[in-house]
């Protein structure tokens, strides 16, 4: 093909595009090239040098990061004088190495020990002291001996290009040469964790992991995160039944390879606070029980009250428990069901309540909306990818809301609704931007969406976007960021209000007054205990959090890592976890939970087995069945509203680290709430921190 470079390498042809790396072509190519400083998704540095490759023709060997290919090219990566390069290359770099590997928490997973193995020599020239560099100061989450840093500068790129918070960089210079943080001060990042990830060698390593394990001795599964509504892909290592630690998994559509904070270092929340076996409420006070006896207390209080019962599904619940759920709410013939605990005014077709552009798609806008959201702290991950595609340039951001850093430049245009309705009435600058735009995104956030003109600001959205064309043949530009990984599942299967049924204030108001007498809170932690009034509460859940504690019955289930599960992602993408553990004590499966309830109600679910629960839920929302694909949705709809109030917008999320069960039982995420404090100069009587 014309448009393709041809050359060849270490003897094989290979054709690749015009602008692609000689390291690249050699890859292509099938050649295993060495490298510390290259990252495929950070900008070339070119300053370690253990990628030198052999160009004919060339004076001396070259740098294959950082050179492009030529046509008729011919590199040789196995040359006597190629070999002889890096050998002098890790010399270099093992100068002032520490011989730490043995008490490293990167031995095993690091790539100076390969590298040195592979393309080392088994001797060195050099006999002078090592030098030593203090450790530097990087919060709770990353660990520093920045005597073992060998300056390939990733963690400085990844900081400044990824995170958008420039943080991190180098003073000094030759052997004096030191990478840190501003002012020494914790890193002021959802993201700082993947800087564990990129280190190559044991400089970065993770503190709450630190002398805990070694990487052969734990057990890898690989399933989904479930701590905001991205689906972000990792790994989740446990050692027995304990979770040591998760790492990302690469998904180029979804989290590339990165994970945020708060989903890399929870871990530590899924070994505390578990529900491992049934309790009763007796007296005021909680006592264990059998699942006989919880059952049999349930079956007492539900008999003949099935239409006085309502249940409120969670954040961090699957598919499968929703749906089974459901089901038993029909058995019961009870109308009051709703999946969004937080009141978000939601419903209609599919494309009203997903991110139809799709995650990647943000790549390919050309102007950006945000309404009543902040993604920093909703979806680090997500606002990663926009931030990328600001810095291709053309990218006009503006946000309505109370104004925040967001990483990128944007313009912050208006407070609240009224802002909305004069853009929607052209009397806005950006009215005309997103006009002029052919391919404008609108991201609407909870906090726009929980209000209780929630319905009004939805439909105000959906007009927008008819209005400037982010809706057209070839184009859907409208979306909606969910903060809760159940969210999207809930509203495909139904778990709505049915005919006369009561949502989520309306079960409030009702248990209050005595219209609800029973409570279901499926994972519902947000609700209020003293909100649901005097009526009995059935919690079903992993945790001790709020729900448990308002509960008159609880029985437990099982955590995200613990089961096989169908999960929805904002953008409507089905992706399914697995099993990493087994559910601890007595705590079971959330359908089987519902399966057994039923037959002690004596109304016995149609499913005895998972797949046969999944066949049914498949019926109901068949796209479920297309795990990690995204399906065609229904253009979005704006519903009848009334008019919209003025008051400003409220983003959901303004405290990271605490925003479910599993968050608050963390201790890691204590620690960076107090670190996050004392950074604003918050903490009481110690004044501001760094």
């Amino acid at each position: 093909m014309s448009d393709q470079v041809n050359l060849t390498v270490d003897g094989v042809s290979v054709s690749v595009a015009p602008g692609t790396t000689i390291l690249q072509a050699c890859e292509e190519a099938g050649a295993e090239i060495p490298r510390f400083c290259y990252h495929e998704r950070l900008s070339v540095a070119g300053n370690c040098r253990m990628c030198l490759v052999e160009v004919e023709k060339a004076l001396k060997p070259v740098a294959s990061c950082a050179m492009p290919v030529a046509p008729d090219m011919v590199v040789s990566t196995k040359s006597e004088s190629v070999k002889a390069a890096r050998e002098g290359v890790m010399e270099f770099l093992l100068i002032n190495h520490p011989l730490d590997c043995p008490i490293c928490d990167q031995g095993g997973e690091c790539d100076l020990q390969d590298q040195a193995l592979g393309f080392g020599g088994d001797a060195s020239r050099f006999a002078d002291n090592k030098r030593a560099v203090e450790n530097k100061h990087m919060g709770p989450l990353v660990s520093t001996i920045m005597t073992r840093c060998i300056h390939c500068t990733r963690c400085v790129r990844f900081a400044q290009e990824v995170a958008g918070v420039p943080e991190i960089g180098a003073i000094g210079r030759g052997e004096d040469m030191e990478i840190t943080t501003y002012l020494e001060a914790s890193l002021d990042s959802e993201m700082s964790g993947n800087v564990i990830d990129l280190c190559p060698v044991g400089a970065l390593t993770s503190r709450p992991y630190a002398f805990t394990a070694r990487p052969w001795e734990l057990k890898k599964t690989e399933t989904i995160d479930v701590m905001d509504a991205v689906g972000s892909n990792i790994r989740v290592d446990m050692r027995g039944r304990e979770a040591m630690r998760v790492m990302p998994r690469n998904h180029d559509d979804v989290n590339e390879e990165w994970l945020s904070d708060k989903s890399r270092f929870i871990w530590d929340g899924l070994n505390t606070q578990r529900l491992d076996r049934p309790y009763v409420r007796a007296r005021k006070n909680l006592a264990p029980a059998s699942w006989d006896n919880a059952f049999a207390l349930i079956a007492k209080k539900l008999k003949g009250k099935g239409a006085k019962t309502a249940a409120i599904a969670g954040d961090l619940v699957c598919g499968e428990g929703q749906f089974a759920l459901k089901a038993l709410m029909d058995k019961l013939q009870s109308p009051h069901v709703d999946c969004r605990q937080d009141g978000a005014k939601l419903s209609g077709p599919r494309g009203n309540y997903i991110f139809n552009t799709s995650i990647a798609g943000i790549e390919d806008a050309d102007a950006l909306l945000l309404i009543g959201t902040n993604p920093r702290l909703e979806a680090p991950v997500l606002n990663a990818r926009i931030r990328k595609r600001y810095l291709m340039g053309n990218f006009p951001i503006a946000t309505i809301g109370a104004p925040v850093d967001l990483t990128y430049e944007a313009e912050n245009i208006g407070a609240g609704a009224d802002t909305l309705a004069d853009l929607l009435a052209g009397k806005h600058g950006f009215s005309e931007t997103l006009a002029k735009a052919e391919r404008p995104m609108i991201i609407v956030g909870q906090g726009a969406l929980t209000r209780a003109d929630g319905d009004a600001v939805l439909a105000a959205a959906i007009e927008l976007a008819e209005k400037s064309a982010a809706i057209s043949a070839t184009w859907n530009g409208f979306n909606v960021l969910h903060t809760a990984a159940a969210r999207v599942a809930g509203l495909d299967l139904g778990l709505l209000p049915g005919e006369g049924g009561l949502d989520v204030a309306g079960i409030q108001e009702a248990a209050q007054s005595g219209g609800v007498e029973t409570v279901i809170l499926y994972g519902a932690d947000e609700i209020e205990g003293a909100s649901l009034g005097d009526a009995f509460v059935i919690y079903i859940g992993s945790h001790g959090d709020r729900g448990a504690h308002r509960a008159d019955v609880i029985l437990p289930a099982a955590a995200y890592t613990e089961k096989q599960a169908i999960y929805v992602n904002t953008e409507g993408r089905p992706q399914m976890t697995e099993q990493a553990a087994t559910p601890p004590g007595e705590a079971r499966e959330d359908w089987k939970i519902f399966r057994a309830l039923s037959e002690v109600l004596g109304l016995t679910l149609p499913f005895d087995n998972l797949a046969e629960l999944r066949r049914a839920m498949f019926e109901v929302a068949p796209h479920f069945a297309q795990i990690d694909g995204l399906s065609e949705s229904a253009a979005p709809k704006a519903p009848t509203a009334k008019k919209m109030s003025k008051a400003a917008f409220a983003y959901s999320v303004t405290d990271f680290y605490f925003t479910n069960p599993i968050a608050r039982a963390s201790a890691t995420m204590a620690d960076c709430a107090k670190a996050k404090q004392q950074r604003d100069g918050e903490t009481e009587g110690t004044g501001t921190h760094g």
